[in-house]
């Protein structure tokens, strides 16, 4: 973990992206989905005109997590109208933290957690929210250590198949 450093992703880390986004999501979910199922979502969600197109966005920010000079983990969050449900002005969405299985359990995580959480004070944002697959316990646990509480589901897309995330939160100090 001493090793693990955060950048803010600029426009020209949009191949960086991509490729912690296809890998991660892939290795995180494939096995819950059918290979269809991950192929259209992993070529819907992060082919390059997407990826390039969600670094410009102004409500937007991502960073990178690296192990010295190894990419290995992402944060992705959303403010105002680039929120993907709720779009309250006083919250800060978590759209994606994802980190590579290689680095699971060495605290990357936690960091961009971290991240996401100075940004939502910063901005003075009175909550953060997220949505999780309801089938991912390791992520629930995750999020529930750092204080958040389920308050809603909604359905989530991968291919053809559609999920349940809980929508979870927490308040802010």
């Amino acid at each position: 973990m001493e090793h693990i450093t955060l950048s803010k992703a600029t426009a020209a880390d949009w191949q960086t992206i991509r490729d912690l986004a296809r890998a991660t999501f892939f290795e995180t979910f494939a096995a819950g989905n059918t290979e269809a199922d991950m192929a259209e979502y992993l070529e819907e969600t992060f082919n390059d005109t997407k990826v390039q197109s969600e670094l410009q966005v102004a409500d937007s920010q991502f960073y990178i997590a690296w192990d010295d000079k190894t990419p290995v983990g992402y944060l992705k969050v959303n403010t105002g109208p680039a929120q993907t449900a709720l779009q309250d002005a006083d919250s800060l969405e978590i759209e994606r933290i994802y980190v590579k299985s290689s680095h699971h359990g060495k605290k990357v995580g936690q960091v961009l957690y971290e991240k996401a959480l100075e940004v939502a004070r910063h901005q003075q944002k009175k909550y953060i929210w997220l949505g999780v697959w309801e089938e991912n316990p390791r992520a629930i646990r995750f999020y529930e250590k750092n204080g958040f509480v389920a308050f809603d589901k909604h359905i989530f897309k991968v291919g053809t198949d559609e999920q349940i995330d809980i929508m979870m939160r927490k308040e802010l100090e």
